[in-house]
């Protein structure tokens, strides 16, 4: 089979593998969809940057898996061949107090007990991808393929903040970055009965947020907390959800923030600094950070998505076979470009 490798320096390897056989408790699937995330193209395309849990081992790459079940192996008993499935992309330990409750993602086991898909095991930009079953979701009938690739990470970590921040149909949502993962909480919050404002720097952004469902738009500059302060008549915005991880537009959630408000930090990087009194104290701010999501919230993610006929691959603007893995990391990274994805016919 062939499977892409990421040797860092913005190069993409593609090289051949033998296909897998699944051992107990694993299933053969075969891919239809991989996404590229935005930390791939951070922590690993451009240069090797990460540690601990973002430390890359050389392995295929592709955190955002979905394809069908070809091949179960002894003890699987969920699943069968021809089975449409999202990969869940951490695999933990089993046994800690996160993994039990569906928390991979905050499994403290070392490396080889957790490991992430296309990160420290073999991932999703490949022909076949060996999966634990305990890491599979079955996808339903009317959501594509596409559509789950998406909720693997991007989306599920875009759902786990409307949780965090308790989104609903009293709110006014502000989205601060317009990326894949930004885009998809607009989608959810809109979807979740608020009425939501996006913001960013980019134009092309701002007119795919208003396709999908966003209010009010802003181009992002120096007035435009003034500007957000006028369209809520001085109140502030209920909630406000960075998917930047800009230190300009984190400060800006604060600003724009109403009394009582909620601020979810999801964009990875970066640092942040403001006051506290004037701008999270007195204003009675709650301020959370948000990483992913669990597997019971990335089961539900797809029941919200089918019950509501949504479908992220909305904000997918290219898509491209494996053997052209480099012209579509090359054009993420440029970041002139929706959702990227990597597809098998």
């Amino acid at each position: 089979m062939r499977g892409v490798v990421l040797p860092g320096n913005r190069t993409v390897d593609l090289r051949e593998f033998p296909t897998p056989q699944p051992g107990y408790g694993q299933v053969l699937v075969r891919m239809k969809a991989s996404g590229i995330c935005g930390s791939d193209i951070r922590a690993i395309y451009r240069e090797w940057l990460g540690t601990g849990p973002e430390a890359y081992k050389g392995c295929i790459a592709g955190h955002e898996p979905c394809g069908i079940v070809e091949e179960v192996g002894p003890g699987v008993e969920h699943f069968s061949p021809g089975d449409r499935v999202v990969v869940y992309h951490i695999v933990g330990c089993g046994v800690c107090k996160d993994c039990r409750a569906g928390w991979m993602i905050n499994c403290k086991a070392p490396y080889p007990y957790r490991a992430a898909y296309g990160w420290q095991r073999d991932g999703g930009h490949a022909d076949f991808l060996l999966a634990e079953q305990r890491t599979l979701i079955k996808l339903p009938d009317n959501l594509t393929f596409v559509d789950g690739a998406l909720a693997a990470c991007g989306l599920g970590t875009g759902y786990q903040a409307i949780l965090r921040a308790g989104v609903s149909g009293r709110d006014r949502v502000a989205v601060v970055g317009l990326g894949p993962v930004g885009l998809g909480i607009l989608m959810l919050a809109r979807a979740s009965g608020a009425e939501v404002i996006g913001i960013d720097v980019i134009p092309e952004r701002l007119e795919m947020a208003q396709k999908i469902g966003a209010e009010h738009t802003f181009l992002s500059g120096d007035n435009t907390a003034e500007r957000i302060m006028d369209l809520t008549k001085g109140e502030g915005v209920e909630v406000v959800i960075d998917a930047s991880g800009n230190p300009l537009g984190r400060h800006l959630c604060l600003e724009i923030a109403g009394e009582w408000g909620r601020v979810v930090f999801v964009g990875e990087g970066n640092t942040v600094s403001f006051e506290p009194s004037p701008l999270l104290i007195h204003k009675q701010l709650t301020l959370m950070g948000s990483w992913v999501c669990g597997l019971v919230q990335m089961e539900e993610l797809l029941g919200f998505l089918s019950r509501k006929e949504l479908h992220p691959e909305q904000i997918v603007t290219h898509k491209f076979p494996l053997e052209d893995a480099d012209e579509a990391y090359r054009l993420f990274d440029s970041g002139k470009s929706g959702k990227v994805v990597i597809t098998w016919d």
